[in-house]
């Protein structure tokens, strides 16, 4: 985890990070979500928007969009033979993470962007895309995940997600512990928004294809709003983005633009609907607060009581807490399978989790396999639930659809 290789390659590349305002956001869960938002209220404004995101559902281009279409693969090409140029300056060949996040910031500039949304990859503070300023930084929640790099505690990754934050930041904040805030509010910045203080999601409630919801910011109130997005979690997501929008145009957005935003808005691979018949639903959740938001979302949801049960892990992951987390001793059945990943947690000690806590379940020996074994398997009236690590979510969803994946 350092910055100095990736400040030399943007070094090189004549610091396109600095030719356009960035949000910055970081968080455990939402930033995916959240930065979708923010991309569409910005849109809606009329401004042309970068937005860079990871990992991919099913193509590596999906990471680097374009007011919210994702990167041709000629640009792509063009945007990484570029990169491939400046090999001869550098010390240390970048990473994977770096140069696709150098390829953004390049094309963003390229292409003339008003503004960058830029999600964290990973924490925030070490992070390839912490080169940038951010204009707006948001920090979506704060819980346990990946503590084998960022720390031990909530504490500890709470200060490493606070280091996107620079002193001429407006800080969202979305996390709401007050045992974290102080993390947030130590670090300087020119202002600070807190949710529950400052801005919120006042009414959060189940809607047809979506939510209903009542957000307030500093500087407006928006009542009846719908998001068509499942999951109570998602309001919050929203009343995050909103604030954001408002942060960086010091100023509230009209009604008009927010329901135009939220009208476009497309969360794949998040309680994704795929399939009828049995019921198909698709969500990233890879880590037990995921899991756990995610079993809520369910169970409010959706009215199926039986379910199978699709589940990857990458290693790190504790799979009975996952299972636990997903609420999967309702399931008639799990079936593990491998992540297309060298980090994938071996399916059989899933199963063997399942097991444990009187779970029936079976190994598959891909993800193709296991989404084919549990539409076999699950009678009409059931919901087939694919989920884990993301990398098992897009190569389902790319299996349903009969496309290819390009990670």
């Amino acid at each position: 985890m350092r910055l100095d290789r990736m400040r030399r390659v943007v070094e090189l590349m004549g610091d396109p990070q600095r030719a356009y305002p960035v949000v910055h956001l970081t968080g455990t869960n939402g930033k995916g979500s959240t930065a979708r938002m923010i991309t569409a209220l910005l849109v809606a404004r009329g401004l042309s928007v970068g937005t860079y995101t990871s990992p991919d559902l099913e193509r590596v281009n999906e990471r680097l969009a374009w007011n919210d279409e994702p990167i041709g693969d000629e640009e792509l090409a063009h945007a990484l033979q570029t990169l491939a140029q400046l090999e001869e300056g550098l010390e240390e060949p970048p990473t994977r993470f770096e140069i696709l996040t150098a390829a953004a910031f390049g094309w963003f500039a390229d292409i003339a962007v008003d503004v960058a949304v830029v999600e964290v990859g990973l924490g925030g503070r070490w992070d390839a895309t912490n080169v940038a300023d951010a204009q707006v930084a948001v920090v979506t929640n704060v819980s346990l995940d990946h503590q084998e790099v960022l720390g031990p505690t909530r504490a500890d990754i709470a200060e490493e997600k606070a280091g996107i934050v620079k002193p001429g930041s407006t800080l969202v904040l979305g996390e709401t512990d007050p045992h974290l805030v102080p993390c947030f509010r130590a670090v300087e910045s020119a202002e600070v928004w807190q949710r529950d203080e400052d801005f919120g999601c006042v009414r959060n409630q189940l809607a047809l294809g979506g939510r209903l919801l009542e957000l307030r910011t500093p500087g407006a109130s928006y009542d009846d709003l719908l998001l068509p997005a499942h999951g109570a979690h998602q309001g919050d997501n929203a009343a995050v983005a909103v604030a954001a929008a408002e942060a960086f145009f010091r100023a509230p957005s009209e009604r008009e633009v927010v329901d135009e935003a939220f009208a476009s808005v497309r969360l794949p691979g998040r309680l994704e609907v795929v399939g009828r018949k049995p019921l198909v639903v698709l969500d990233g959740a890879h880590n037990p607060a995921g899991a756990r938001a995610l079993a809520a979302a369910l169970d409010e949801a959706f009215e199926t009581s039986s379910r199978v049960l699709v589940v990857g892990l990458l290693r790190g992951r504790d799979p009975r807490e996952m299972l636990v987390a997903l609420d999967a001793a309702r399931a008639r059945l799990v079936v593990a399978c491998p992540p297309p990943s060298p980090r994938a947690l071996p399916p059989e000690e899933l199963t063997a989790a399942a097991r444990d806590l009187g779970i029936a379940a079976e190994v598959a020996g891909s993800v193709a396999d296991a989404v084919a074994r549990a539409r076999k398997l699950a009678e009409p009236s059931e919901m087939v639930l694919i989920t884990g690590s993301l990398y098992v979510v897009g190569t389902a969803r790319a299996a349903i659809r009969g496309a290819p994946t390009v990670h």
